[in-house]
């Protein structure tokens, strides 16, 4: 449907109570549908639920056409349940063929409604029953054109294209929600700012950030730009807004952009929360630039937004990378003095603090007290203790460790750690120990390298046992060869 003609059906008073293309080709019948359409509707208000259904059927087992089943709808609409009861019943009892009129009929009754999520689920059904073309297609879904016709007659609200363009969005149509919400824009009526934020949200994870922001621009234009307010309605961004554009370019490693998105929420006057200011710090801290981080936690506090569990995070784990663990401690003190509980990054943080600086003690303390809250540690963190421990002589703990880390079904050992510990138990000279291992790490896929063997030959020498040290060899070097070869 031409985008021009929206805006003329959308604002056009609605001079009677039916629907006009109920009655488009209704001549001498037309009042024995009246009849039928308001013995329907008797019987649905009326009788109790377990009997109006068989009656109704008993009374019209040829069932009813889409345009009487959508006048009956509309005139229940202010039972919105009952109205969507009616309609799922002549679908299952295949008492209706449902059309894109039905269908968007007891679509406006439910957005009207804001029963949300019923809404969304017939949107979702009729695009997949009524739409031919592929998620990649510009053209908008034709469950739209039928939503503008009927708009008016069935006395709806703009929050039924929000939940076009979501439905669409679910359904990864993002050409379509681009298209869908041009044509809107184009004609006075904009999408709500959590639909414009799920676009742009949307846009960024499928195409890239870039392609994220080009979007924003499109809907907001830029906080300086002229504004015309009969080309387009005038939207602000939120901090969610920001937040998602902020997100995007973080992963993308574009920290500049982060920051010239942060000056540009402030250009709108728009306010920052908690998450925004996380964010922030998250960037500056993977460039070690704590004292801007610092500052960011300060002026929270100034303008007192909670340091919620994503900032205390951010900002220990900040200060743990750069070897200052120290006031990452002191920071989760405080953050568990102020009552927040601590989570799983928490202690992955602090952990690998420990490890980077060598505190082997501290480590295991705090990987205890991690377990005994019930948490569990990625496998990338069991390798470092593990490598730790090994690097203090504490072998037999590193492997406990790992049989513990092991108790969780999710826990992947990795290879790495198995070869830290075969070497940790050759050095030792416990080749029984190592010999277990490596069979182990075998069976769960991981092949011995150069580094095992060479663990092996060396634990093997120091015990006197040259000729399994010289057999060892000659196999390593074969293995070697052959995957050379390969």
């Amino acid at each position: 449907m031409a985008a021009s003609k929206i805006k003329q059906i959308l604002y056009t008073p609605v001079t009677c109570k039916t629907l006009c293309l109920s009655f488009s080709s209704f001549t001498s019948d037309q009042n024995s549908t009246k009849t039928l359409i308001s013995t329907a509707v008797s019987i649905l208000r009326q009788q109790r639920s377990k009997s109006r259904w068989s009656h109704l059927q008993s009374l019209f087992p040829e069932g009813f056409t889409a345009a009487e089943a959508s006048q009956i709808a509309l005139e229940i609409k202010n039972n919105p349940h009952l109205a969507l009861s009616f309609f799922l019943w002549c679908h299952r009892k295949s008492l209706c063929n449902h059309t894109l009129l039905s269908y968007s009929t007891i679509i406006h009754i439910l957005a009207r409604a804001r029963l949300k999520s019923q809404a969304l689920g017939l949107i979702r059904e009729a695009i997949r029953v009524f739409d031919d073309s592929d998620e990649c297609s510009a053209q908008p879904p034709r469950i739209f054109e039928s939503l503008v016709k009927t708009y008016n007659s069935c006395g709806s609200a703009p929050f039924v294209f929000d939940l076009l363009i979501k439905a669409s969005l679910n359904s990864k149509r993002i050409e379509q929600s681009i298209s869908i919400v041009k044509m809107l824009r184009s004609q006075g009526i904009s999408p709500t700012i959590s639909t414009c934020n799920a676009l742009i949200w949307q846009v960024s994870r499928g195409r890239g950030c870039l392609a994220g922001y080009e979007i924003y621009r499109e809907l907001f234009g830029s906080w300086d730009d002229e504004f015309n307010e009969k080309a387009m309605v005038r939207l602000c961004p939120n901090a969610h807004t920001f937040n998602a554009l902020m997100v995007c370019f973080y992963r993308d490693g574009g920290v500049e952009k982060v920051e010239e998105i942060w000056a540009e929420m402030g250009r709108w006057d728009c306010d920052p929360n908690a998450y925004s200011y996380s964010v922030l710090m998250a960037a500056f801290c993977d460039e070690g630039r704590m004292r801007e981080v610092e500052k960011l936690w300060e002026e929270m506090q100034i303008k007192k937004i909670e340091h919620d569990i994503v900032a205390y995070n951010t900002i220990i784990g900040g200060f743990c990378r750069i070897g200052e663990i120290e006031r990452g401690e002191e920071l989760f003190r405080e953050m568990e003095l102020n009552g927040i509980q601590s989570t799983s990054v928490t202690y992955e943080h602090l952990l690998k603090g420990y490890c980077e600086i060598g505190d082997d003690d501290s480590a295991v303390i705090l990987y205890k007290d991690m377990c005994r809250k019930g948490f569990s540690a990625e496998e990338r963190t069991v390798d470092l203790m593990i490598t730790l421990l090994c690097n203090n002589r504490r072998v037999r703990e590193a492997l406990k460790l790992l049989r513990v880390a092991m108790g969780n079904v999710e826990f992947a050992p990795r290879g790495k750690s198995y070869e830290t510990l075969i070497k940790g138990f050759c050095e030792e000279g416990k080749m029984e120990e190592a010999l277990k291992l490596q069979s182990e790490m075998v069976g769960k896929g991981f092949k011995p390298n150069f580094e095992i063997y060479s663990a092996f030959i060396d634990g093997y020498m120091k015990q006197g046992n040259k000729e399994i040290a010289e057999t060892l060899r000659k196999e390593m070097f074969e293995t070697q060869m052959l995957q050379e070869e390969n």
